[in-house]
């Protein structure tokens, strides 16, 4: 850059030196500035940086200033994120299993320097590192790119899905023929970003992880109109989802200790409507989709819940207490749902 252009360039220097290095407890003074913009080229005085101050504070920039000894100090107190937001969102980003460690480590250092010089150390340094089950496919950001793109334009998608083995190595599903899917939303569930698609063989949702996913594209031809159209239920689906896996959704009691109360409210909402039934006991009736996850989920429970209605889904979790007692599947002779298992 030419030496005529440094000023012209002299708040957009100023105001980023005041925000990245300074806070309440570290100012700089007008000597400071003053050397630190002389450094860049950048005539700087006192009287001027004053007039500076002034410019930018007119333009709702909130430089604050104050006294050290007899010479004036500046500073920028309010940010576009406060401390305890981006702890949290350092937080969110290390606790995400899609994201890789790689890209863990440049989102940390991007937010960390949304508090400035002196607060990225503090932040960083208070950091607990406890999610040790990070992905490996360096490919997802990317990936979550392409989608979006498709969603704004309601196109299709291809990709090829894999899973992984033993060795942790890819396997590509339909000897790695593409998927050609009808994307409907990206739903981040369970630590994982999912695609939920519109799938018209099955007449309904299905759902792919986002890491198991590889050379996303967008195609040319616009989704199906039934893929529009479940775009505005994302939201209830995913209130109804475990785990992204698909199944008959139904309304369910259940029975429960009063000691699992905040259980029910974590996985259901704290809007639940609950009952109590006696002195340690509790009633509700909550919207599931029977599946595998659901199982799992209410087998943690075991002796201290238990389903009252609907009598089919009582009686086939007996059935399923029996099979885990005998290693025998019991014989099926009634209407109650049947399980869709994922269709990915």
């Amino acid at each position: 850059m030419p030496r005529e252009n440094y000023q012209k360039v002299k708040l957009l220097y100023l105001h980023e030196l005041l925000l990245q290095e300074t806070d309440e407890q570290h100012p700089l003074t007008t000597q400071e500035i003053c050397a630190r913009l002389g450094k860049d080229d950048i005539i700087c005085d006192r009287r001027t940086l004053t007039k500076d101050v002034n410019l930018l504070n007119q333009y709702g920039f909130e430089i604050m200033s104050m006294n050290i000894g007899h010479e004036k100090a500046y500073y920028v107190k309010d940010r576009s994120f406060s401390l305890p937001e981006i702890k949290i969102l350092m937080d969110s980003v290390q606790a995400a299993a899609f994201i890789t460690d790689k890209k863990t480590a440049e989102l940390v250092d991007k937010l960390a320097s949304l508090g400035g010089v002196h607060k990225a150390d503090l932040l960083k340094k208070n950091i607990v590192c406890f999610n040790t089950r990070k992905h490996t496919n360096e490919q997802i950001f990317y990936s979550v790119d392409v989608i979006e793109d498709a969603l704004e334009n309601k196109k299709k998608l291809s990709f090829y899905y894999f899973d992984l083995n033993e060795k942790g190595e890819r396997v590509y599903r339909k000897n790695k023929k593409r998927y050609v899917a009808d994307p409907t939303a990206l739903i981040y569930n369970e630590d994982n970003y999912y695609l939920m698609c519109y799938s018209g063989k099955y007449e309904g949702i299905c759902n792919y992880r986002v890491d198991r996913m590889d050379e996303v594209q967008v195609e040319d031809e616009n989704v199906m109109k039934e893929a529009v159209i479940h775009i505005a239920d994302a939201g209830e689906y995913t209130k109804q989802v475990f785990k992204m896996y698909g199944g008959q959704v139904c309304d369910c009691a259940i029975e429960f200790d009063d000691t699992l109360i905040g259980v029910v409210y974590d996985k259901f909402g704290e809007d639940t409507e609950m009952i109590r039934l006696s002195r340690n006991k509790c009633i509700a009736t909550v919207k599931i989709q029977v599946s595998p996850t659901f199982w799992g989920w209410i087998f943690q429970f075991v002796g201290r819940m238990r389903i009252l209605s609907p009598n089919t889904l009582a009686q086939e979790y007996k059935d399923r207490c029996q099979e885990v007692l005998t290693g025998e599947k019991p014989e099926v002779n009634d209407d109650r749902p049947v399980v869709q298992e994922d269709k990915a």
